[in-house]
């Protein structure tokens, strides 16, 4: 028997989510993060509403933005994020469900080029904010 089709969010779950985007965005914001880029999924994947990829001048940085969304998620909404690629930060992926977040050496970035291959009709993904 096939799964059922997943339900569209409701309002509650729409805030939660956007609220959790928000976070994500203020905080690399806050931190300094270079060329974020915000790319919708919602009714695209199902795997998140959210993929966010950013860029750090360095492996240091990266790591520590990577911990400070984890630490601001878990205090700001209680929510405990997955966390892999932390010991070389060249690239780190954050699981916090309803967002994705890909956080990135420049070199790194380039190389593997996600927001090309998780574009849909829009041609070019939009920068976060924009």
């Amino acid at each position: 028997m096939p799964s059922p089709a997943p339900a569209s969010p409701t309002g509650e779950e729409h805030d939660t989510v956007e609220a959790l985007h928000e976070l994500v965005l203020r905080s690399l914001d806050d931190d300094q993060a270079v060329e974020v880029v915000s790319i919708p999924l919602a009714g695209k994947s199902s795997i998140a509403d959210h993929m966010v990829i950013a860029s750090g001048r360095s492996s240091r940085q990266v790591a520590s933005m990577a911990q400070k969304i984890a630490e601001r998620i878990k205090k700001e909404l209680g929510r405990v994020v997955r966390v892999e690629g932390l010991p070389v930060a060249d690239w780190v992926l954050i699981d916090a469900d309803d967002v994705i977040i890909h956080l990135f050496r420049p070199e790194v970035r380039s190389f593997y080029n996600l927001e090309r291959m998780w574009t849909f009709d829009e041609g070019v993904a939009a920068p976060a904010g924009a």
